[in-house]
């Protein structure tokens, strides 16, 4: 850029050292054209050394052309276009860093003032610890502003390092943890899927709002009766939030209790879990109607299904055909309250129980996978006439792959060291087990974090197959 171009108080600023050197190689050149043309001229070699002049200037010029295009230029002073990047480089974020080492996805939420510029100086301090922001939300509040984001980190720099940069540039009361692969899938897609879920069964409600919410503990609590004797625990039709803990009006009366000590949930956390909610209300009471015809070892046909509160009838019946110690065993208490039970373990809103059936319809077996706050539970009863041909088994491994399809990290088994079968199907699954003795009954837990069993058909394929004993 020549010095003309240059201003001062507006106008252009000449330097007169600059005209007297540009001067003198005009008169440079001038001399020395008007020499190499009289030794073209007049000297006996001239015609030569016209000819080496032009080939001489031919083979620079392609020189030069080879030179531009297999290096490029640099684009002018100036120029605000796209940048080709670098060969190797990728556009988005990539799965190493620039050291190349491992990346680290995080989630982090932290609460920054309502005012401008505030937003693009987080930005500006995460680019200073070369991290990628892959996605943002917002969720704006009375006082300031909550910005949600997933972040993909350099390997060496941990949480407190994020923190402390978030922290100089107007971050207040930051909370992060690390992310994985399934964080990546944009919030509206996210939501649209758990919608899709809760519309097609009842019972994922708890799931959809854990998987929404993150880690929260959920309780549904059931309807109070009039004449309790007690104060009825209800909910206003549209909520109620408070701070760390939201309640929200269950469809059937009662109310569903959301608690995550750990993070306040925002007025927009809030209306999430409620649309889900009214959609579930909407949508009344349902369950998948698949089922599954099993062929027992002996030649019987069963049928396995999924059973709601609608089997309440036929499941009280096979309790007056179990024994007592069967359903002692089952239950832990009197036998005589048994039936009042049921209604609870068969409500799809705690859970889900899969029914087992003759030919003729009569249930014969029940399971069941319950949701216990942030634990689940598995149970099964099977009737006395039936037991020992595989069917404990059968509704186990498919209560198992239901609850590994649910995102669930485990699930318990409460039963008594005298239950044999019970405590042979649990190590049947093939799965890491705990065992604890806890007021004298055994408590088996077992991890899905391993490779669940394979060797059964997931609840919802149809066919037909010989059940192992």
């Amino acid at each position: 850029m020549s010095d003309v171009t240059r201003a001062k108080h507006g106008r252009p600023v000449h330097h007169w050292r600059r005209d007297l050197v540009e001067l003198a190689a005009l008169f440079t050149a001038v001399a020395v054209a008007d020499g190499v043309a009289n030794l073209v001229g007049h000297g006996p070699d001239g015609p030569a050394l016209l000819v080496v002049s032009a080939v001489a200037l031919v083979a620079t010029a392609a020189f030069h052309t080879w030179w531009s295009r297999r290096h490029g230029h640099a684009p002018p002073v100036g120029d605000t276009g796209a940048r080709p990047l670098p060969e190797g480089q990728q556009a988005g974020p990539s799965e190493t860093d620039t050291a190349g080492g491992a990346n680290t996805l995080w989630r982090m939420r932290t609460t920054v003032k309502d005012e401008p510029g505030s937003l693009a100086a987080l930005c500006t301090a995460l680019a200073g610890l070369r991290i990628d922001i892959l996605s943002l939300q917002t969720h704006p509040l009375a006082q300031g502003t909550v910005d949600e984001f997933l972040l993909r980190a350099p390997a060496d720099v941990d949480a407190a390092e994020v923190t402390r940069a978030v922290a100089q540039a107007g971050g207040e009361g930051t909370w992060i943890e690390r992310a994985d692969a399934h964080d990546l899938v944009d919030a509206p897609t996210r939501v649209l899927g758990l919608a899709t879920r809760t519309a097609l069964d009842a019972a994922e409600l708890p799931l959809a709002l854990r998987q929404l919410l993150g880690r929260c503990t959920i309780r549904s609590l059931p309807a109070l009766s009039p004449g309790s004797g007690r104060a009825e625990e209800g909910a206003p039709v549209e909520g109620a939030l408070e701070d760390t803990v939201m309640r929200l009006r269950a469809p059937e009366g009662g109310v569903i209790t959301v608690e995550r000590p750990y993070l306040p949930f925002t007025p927009t956390e809030f209306a999430r879990a409620r649309a889900l909610v009214e959609l579930d209300a909407r949508l009344g009471p349902r369950i998948p109607g698949s089922q599954d015809v099993l062929t027992l070892p002996k030649g019987e046909a069963i049928t396995v299904r999924r059973a709601d509160t609608s089997d309440l009838e036929a499941a009280k019946e096979m309790h007056d055909r179990c024994s007592a110690r069967t359903l002692s065993m089952r239950y832990h208490g009197p036998v005589g309250d048994t039936h009042r039970y049921l209604n609870h373990l068969l409500s799809p809103r705690f859970g889900r129980t899969l029914a087992v059936q003759t030919a003729s319809g009569r249930i014969i077996g029940l399971g069941h996978l319950l949701w216990d706050g942030d634990e689940t539970e598995v149970a099964l009863l099977v009737e006395d006439d039936w037991q020992r041909r595989g069917i404990g088994n059968e509704l186990l491994g498919r209560l198992v792959t239901m609850a590994v399809e649910a995102g669930c990290e485990s699930v318990y088994a409460v039963t008594q060291a005298s239950n044999t079968g019970m405590v042979a199907a649990m190590r049947g699954l093939g799965l890491p087990l705990d065992y604890q003795i806890e007021e004298g009954t055994l408590v088996i837990t077992a991890r899905l974090d391993a490779t669940p069993v394979t060797s059964r058909l997931p609840y919802g394929q149809a066919g037909t197959r010989g059940t192992r004993d």
